[in-house]
């Protein structure tokens, strides 16, 4: 469902994946490298080790030549739990000039209050060597970019890292704008501040999840049966 709202939106589309970490945290669920985003199903999706063995799928099938960023971060991280790489043009703009790095400002984008790093190898993520790389570049950081190539998206749960990636390329159009208008104004420490005591992440996330699941039914994009999921 996941794969299907970001590609609706553009923000997936023809190359990018989701992952899920699955129980026992040693192994997750991945969209295969060829199926299209707008067409993936539950009977596609692979189940593939730390090491980006497939260990559950259709015989020949391969998981996304990026596989080992999901792993190396699934390795490293135990606070995550999914995982969304794509490649938004307008967000990636901001590794492309100098002096201008992608900061909160729009309120959602507290969640990377603690930054948004970018990664200097714009090379694709095909072996554990690079994945690795990805790890050191991520850190504790909840998202980071590729320089000249694209975006990660970490999250406690699938419909969180949906949400994530949503209001990531949100707020990087919103700064993108607001470049093209006169000198930009991220949020301040004490806005962010402010805003994350109000903020309910939890119920926010069921309330987005709930307005775009139910707007993809509308519009076809998945079966009304997938909803209640």
């Amino acid at each position: 469902m996941s794969t299907r709202l970001l590609n609706s939106m553009k923000i997936l589309e023809y190359s990018g994946h989701v992952s899920a970490r699955l129980p026992g945290g040693i192994t997750f669920l991945v969209q295969p490298q060829n199926k299209s985003r707008a067409e993936v199903a539950p009977e596609d999706l692979l189940v593939c080790d730390l090491d980006g063995k497939v260990i559950v799928g259709t015989p020949g099938v391969k998981p996304p030549s990026e596989v080992f960023l999901h792993c190396e971060i699934y390795r490293a991280r135990n606070d995550v739990n999914a995982i969304a790489h794509f490649h938004h043009d307008v967000t990636n703009v901001f590794t492309l000039v100098e002096d201008m790095p992608l900061l909160a400002f729009k309120n959602h984008a507290i969640r990377w209050k603690s930054g948004i790093p970018v990664h200097p190898d714009p090379a694709h993520v095909d072996d554990a060597e690079r994945g690795r790389g990805i790890v050191e570049t991520l850190g504790l950081h909840h998202a980071m970019q590729i320089r000249a190539h694209g975006q990660i998206v970490t999250a406690e749960t699938v419909r969180g890292v949906f949400i994530d990636s949503l209001h990531l390329v949100e707020n990087a159009e919103a700064a993108y704008r607001a470049c093209s208008l006169g000198k930009p104004k991220p949020l301040t420490e004490a806005e962010i501040e402010s805003f994350s005591h109000s903020f309910r992440r939890g119920h926010h996330i069921r309330k987005l999840w709930s307005y775009y699941t139910l707007g993809a039914v509308r519009e076809g994009v998945f079966p009304e049966s997938w909803a209640g999921a």
